[in-house]
């Protein structure tokens, strides 16, 4: 059976309205074949993975089915947990929004008896509970049965398995004689059978396969992760693996608008495509990315739907799936040819109950792991700008600069110091778009554009060559000539001492003189870090400036030592320059900074 479209299922303006500022487009395969059967007033048995939009199959039309006149008890959903009471309850909520006269209430334990009083009390037609709960109310005469006329078991394989059958079959012993009755379920054991023959009146079965083949070239992992952190997280991932073509499913429209701006804001770029996108549009944007015109598609799985397109690095689950056989359907779109792919997912809350039963029932292959933290996704944009340095150096393919480094070098610059500056600028220093540390690598930030990363590239590799160039063929005309007649025929020595004439401000930015006291104005700060990591002022400096914005004059004098090193810092920066740099890498290894004290001073 094809899936059809909410309109087409017979649904009130009120209901459709409601359905489609949810951002939903096109109804699921549970959707479509249970929503006409319970409207036209059947007994329904469905079989369904959790995940596969079951809640809604039911939600959309009891609430289509309650009369907002009558304040009585009409429509009884058993849940197995409070969790998922309350998971039915928001889909209740969002369905009736437009329909007035709709209330409905969860009950569960754990909750104060005395809201769930005044909620019965004031007239709810829709009742979410768990059965513990629900007996109890009926006990107590707070909850009538006899206006009701649907009865829906959610997850009725698990109220079984918790040993809820006893309980389950009071409420329907004591529902009236001329309700639906309607099972849903992940599984059908015999239990249920039993309880399908003795309390429902020639139901209509409804299954939907939860089948998916896995794909052995798909790299298959998932995050836990909270909803408002997963932009984050979704640009973590790009950036640690340096991602430049794939796809993100959002489960709306909504969503599909709003992550697309959110990551054109990050620097990402990225193309949007659902239901409201016209035909024009379309056309437009699929030959734009099969061309490789931008990075992302964003898009719902009805807009990408027969999409033919090769090659892609990754695809993103930003929203879970219906059901394990659109995961598969989604994660198919990589690993083609013979060639390997990877897919993320992202849960948050209860969706990682739906997804562990899409795991179980659909057979599928997917490992959980942790979130990359800030330190990995630095580390990783470090790694990737190296290997693009050394790929640039290798080609020689750039334009040469020896004007304005030879202008550097006659200065006394240290070929070191300008490829540490040049990188600060790039990113980390004043002048820089992106994020702390190496941003702009895969795409999130970074310098201007890439005409000036070319350049800056560039620049980094003529100034160490061209340094270690004048080294060289200056010591070989020393031991060949005499140094006076050497330096009355060489116009320039970059190694000759030259008298000092006046400081300069911008003179070796990064050097620092060794601590002889505290200066005024300044704290010591404690790094852990020394010579054994090979650490240099410039690093320190380089590091604080970086990762804090803050200008490279805020460090004074630099003390290090084999294991550990002091640096001097203003005052006033001093709390933010812990924050921020205590955890970051340097030369490999995080650092630890907190405020030195008398005795590691003294020890010195």
């Amino acid at each position: 059976m094809s899936n059809l479209r909410f309109s087409e299922l017979g649904l009130s303006a009120e209901i459709l309205k409601a359905v489609d500022r949810m951002g939903f487009e096109e109804a699921s395969p549970i959707q479509t074949a249970a929503i006409p059967p319970i409207m036209a007033g059947e007994d329904i048995v469905g079989l369904s993975s959790t995940g596969s939009g079951k809640t809604a199959a039911f939600a959309i039309p009891m609430v289509e089915k309650v009369d907002p006149k009558v304040r009585k008890v009409q429509v009884l959903v058993l849940c197995p947990t409070r969790e998922l009471a309350v998971q039915v309850a928001e889909e209740v909520a969002k369905v009736s929004l437009y329909k007035r006269g709709v209330h409905a209430a969860p009950i569960f334990g754990g909750q104060s008896y005395d809201r769930q009083f005044r909620a019965l009390e004031s007239g709810v037609q829709i009742v979410i509970g768990t059965p513990g709960r629900v007996i109890d109310h009926m006990e107590r005469g707070t909850l009538r049965l006899d206006a009701l006329r649907m009865l829906v078991l959610d997850e009725a394989d698990r109220m079984l398995d918790m040993g809820f059958r006893e309980d389950i079959e009071r409420v329907l012993s004591r529902a009236p004689a001329e309700h639906q009755t309607l099972f849903f379920s992940a599984t059908m054991p015999r239990q249920i059978e039993e309880l399908i023959r003795k309390y429902s009146r020639n139901p209509r079965r409804i299954h939907i396969e939860a089948v998916a083949q896995n794909a052995p070239r798909v790299e298959q992992v998932y995050f836990e992760v909270e909803r408002r952190s997963k932009i984050e997280v979704l640009a973590r991932i790009i950036d640690i693996n340096d991602f430049r073509y794939g796809i993100v499913f959002c489960s709306t429209k909504v969503m599909v608008d709003e992550l697309d701006g959110h990551l054109h804001a990050r620097g990402y770029a990225t193309e949007r495509l659902h239901g409201d996108i016209t035909q024009a549009q379309r056309t437009r944007v699929m030959e734009k990315f099969r061309r490789r015109g931008f990075e992302f598609l964003i898009a719902t799985d009805v807009a990408a739907r027969g999409l033919d397109v090769d090659d892609l690095e990754v695809v993103f689950n930003f929203d879970l799936p219906n059901d394990a056989e659109d995961y598969t359907h989604r994660i198919g779109r990589t690993g083609r040819a013979g060639k390997s792919g990877k897919a993320f997912t992202f849960v948050s809350g209860r969706e990682l109950y739906s997804l562990q039963n899409m795991i179980r029932h659909g057979r599928l292959k997917i490992r959980r792991e942790k979130i990359p933290s800030l330190d990995l996704v630095e580390e990783a944009r470090e790694n990737q700008f190296f290997e693009k340095l050394r790929t640039t150096l290798d080609a020689g393919e750039y334009r040469k600069q020896e004007r304005l480094i030879d202008r550097l070098l006659e200065q006394g610059y240290a070929s070191t110091d300008i490829i540490a500056a040049v990188i600060h600028l790039m990113f980390g220093g004043e002048g820089a778009g992106g994020a702390g540390g190496v941003g702009g690598v895969g795409g999130a930030g970074g310098v201007g554009g890439a005409g000036e990363k070319k350049e800056a590239l560039r620049l980094v590799e003529r100034v160490d060559r061209a340094d270690r160039a004048d080294r060289a063929d200056q010591t070989a005309r020393t031991e060949r000539a005499d140094p006076k007649k050497h330096r009355a025929k060489t116009p320039r020595e970059p190694q000759a001492p030259r008298e000092p004439q006046a400081p300069r401000a911008a003179k070796q930015k990064y050097d620092r003189p060794a601590r002889t006291g505290r200066e005024a104005g300044f704290v010591p700060l404690f790094f852990s870090v020394g010579r054994k990591q090979l650490v240099t002022p410039a690093d320190i400096v380089g590091k604080i400036a970086g990762v804090t914005r803050l200008p490279a004059d805020v460090v004074g004098a630099i003390d290090i030592h084999q294991r550990h090193t002091f640096a001097d810092v203003r005052e006033e920066h001093a709390a933010l320059i812990i924050e921020k740099v205590n955890g970051i890498r340097m030369r490999g290894e995080a650092v630890r900074v907190t405020p030195a004290n008398p005795a590691q001073l003294d020890a010195e």
